[in-house]
């Protein structure tokens, strides 16, 4: 079974997921948040530290940066690491002020500049590519190397940018779909494919090595 086929199978299941969920009118710079706040945690953490930016109507690059960090340690505190996280999205907002127009750069360039930001690692800054910016890049996180791993479609050890290959090489780069198949991946994870997987309704049990 092929990686478009595995996603026709799940996307049977779960449907269009709409991910990624906002709730303020910077809904870019918003993701870009929830990009930073999702790191090591869960998204129900991440909902309630940007339920608190939002209230305080901080989801704004300006402000972000004006902002002591400490306060904003505190209100980021639900997403955890809030320290470290609060110096990341201060880091962030200040390096977009700085260059306003790095976020309409080619789509390897602008991964490039990315990285190079402290605390932007590759699945944050292609979250960033494909949910904020809309463009085709697949996400790779840990759901999706084990979902892929247990189907021996790929090595458990095998590098980040292995995975996103074997992606990119079988699948159109389309970014509603590579939006959609990353989302059934983490839906799937959650539901079935845990780890202590529930193989007895897995959908995907006919071709994974665990069953």
């Amino acid at each position: 079974m092929n990686t478009l086929e595995i996603y026709k199978k799940l996307n049977n299941r779960y449907g269009n997921l709409n991910w990624w969920p906002t709730i303020s009118k910077n809904k870019q710079f918003e993701v870009i948040i929830g990009a930073i706040l999702t790191q090591n945690t869960s998204w129900k953490n991440v909902e309630k530290a940007i339920s608190n930016l939002h209230r305080e109507n901080l989801i704004d690059a300006k402000k972000i940066a004006k902002i002591p960090q400490k306060r904003l340690a505190r209100l980021i505190k639900p997403a955890g690491y809030y320290n470290q996280k609060a110096e990341k999205l201060k880091i962030f907002a200040n390096y977009l002020l700085k260059n306003p127009n790095f976020l309409k750069k080619e789509i390897h360039q602008l991964r490039k500049e990315l990285l190079s930001i402290k605390g932007i690692g590759p699945e944050t800054a292609d979250s960033i590519i494909l949910y904020a910016l809309n463009r085709p890049i697949f996400v790779i996180d840990a759901y999706t190397r084990r979902i892929f791993s247990r189907l021996g479609i790929c090595k458990e050890d095998a590098t980040y940018e292995e995975i996103q290959q074997m992606f990119h090489k079988n699948l159109k780069k389309n970014t509603k779909l590579f939006n959609n198949y990353h989302a059934v991946l983490v839906e799937h994870a959650k539901n079935n494919c845990r780890k202590k997987p529930k193989c007895d309704d897995c959908i995907l049990s006919g071709i994974c090595s665990l069953s």
